[in-house]
């Protein structure tokens, strides 16, 4: 099992890599200590081609791999691609592209919600996978054979599954499904969000335009810290500091020694002092200039009742075009659906998903479309105008 560590090896193994028209791609990383995640490991294949790459070695420079993901004439196959693609945008400066996540195209094929990558192996090849390897600590050299034989497995297989379900796509005529999620997945705003929108990932109840002031200013200046810094969010401020922060909203180094939720002797700290000037002037801000709070959408009347419909009616959709429910819809997609018809700004509303079940699910809303029970089975009909 041979891992490659100087650029001569790389070089050669990813020109042969790109003569092939798709490669497979998995990655192995570290990221509790940090922000950003540390590449360990880069594993690729493609049919008669294997590669195992040590990103650590000090030999190597990536430049050849970052310029195979960007190679348009060759596909880059993964499974749950989202955390691989965020290691190569920080890495690389780019997004992989054009790319294939046998997980969504599992899911738009029949396999279930986030199928995993060993059952959707066992499901497609009938292999077992050996997944005793998977909680290693993949900083430490040397790596073990059997470490080395668990990640090439994690791309080898993958060629098989990608071959299968690629075929099943075009058989189904539900390719363009999977180019617009690849779309979603490739967009460059998933990958670079701004620090000005991280207080969205927070969760709490907001009563004045102060506090959510001070939340979106203490969440912006967390994650510009942490970023800078390279470490967890959390390693900054922990998220019920941001909460206390923004409702108790001290000025000064005494009120924020006395919250509950940070480290004691904390405040007299330079960072402290960093974060007291960006509550200040976030607390500071004209009240023209003060943010609205989120709007709180209040259900109609009859909208719960109309939810659960909807989710038959998915279900039913679901088992006839034989893809995971969550594929065509999520639960808040339904109950936005429901509450607000056309006017809901959700994914079931656009695209492939509109037309499989976003339309039926508005003339159901509407009145335009009904359950009846018979021969024993739930159907749908139109009612007479």
């Amino acid at each position: 099992m041979h891992l490659i560590t100087t650029q001569s090896e790389l070089t050669a193994i990813i020109a042969e890599l790109s003569k092939s028209e798709f490669v497979t791609v998995d990655t192995e990383f570290i990221r509790e200590t940090t922000f950003w995640p540390e590449l360990c490991l880069i594993q690729m294949a493609a049919p008669g081609v294997e590669a195992l790459i040590d990103p650590l070695s000090k030999d190597i420079d990536l430049q050849p791999f970052f310029d195979l993901m960007g190679n348009e004439g060759v596909v880059k196959v993964f499974h749950a691609a989202r955390q691989d693609i965020e290691i190569i945008f920080h890495g690389g400066g780019l997004i992989p592209h054009p790319v294939f996540d046998t997980q969504v195209a599992a899911m738009v094929c029949g396999f279930g919600d986030s199928v995993s990558y060993d059952q959707l192996v066992r499901k497609v090849t009938g292999e077992q996978i050996d997944k005793s390897s998977r909680f290693t600590d993949w900083r430490r050299r040397p790596l073990s054979d059997k470490q080395l034989t668990y990640a090439l497995a994690d791309v080898t297989h993958l060629i098989e599954v990608y071959q299968h379900l690629k075929g099943e796509l075009e058989r189904e005529g539900r390719a363009h499904w999977l180019k617009e999620e690849m779309d979603v997945l490739t967009a460059h705003e998933t990958y670079d969000p701004h620090p000005e929108d991280a207080w969205k990932r927070l969760k709490m109840r907001l009563r004045k335009p102060q506090e959510l002031a001070v939340m979106q200013a203490v969440a912006a200046w967390r994650e510009r810290e942490a970023r800078q810094r390279n470490v967890p969010r959390g390693r900054v401020i922990k998220d019920d500091a941001v909460y206390e922060i923004a409702q108790q909203q001290p000025r000064n180094t005494e009120a924020l020694g006395r919250l509950r939720a940070t480290p004691k002797g904390w405040e007299r700290s330079q960072t402290a002092a960093s974060l007291l000037a960006v509550v200040n002037a976030a607390l500071d801000l004209p009240n023209d200039q003060m943010p609205r709070l989120p709007r709180q959408n209040h259900a109609p009347e009859g909208s719960q009742a109309a939810s659960e419909l909807l989710k038959v009616l998915l279900k039913l959709i679901a088992e006839e075009e034989g893809v995971a429910p969550k594929v065509l819809a999520t639960s808040d997609d339904i109950e936005r659906i429901a509450a607000e018809g056309e006017k809901a700004d959700v994914a079931p509303l656009n695209g492939w998903r509109r037309e499989v079940f976003g339309e039926k699910a508005l003339d159901l809303v509407a009145g335009r479309l009904a359950f009846q029970f018979k021969n024993r089975k739930v159907t749908t009909f139109r009612p007479q105008e």
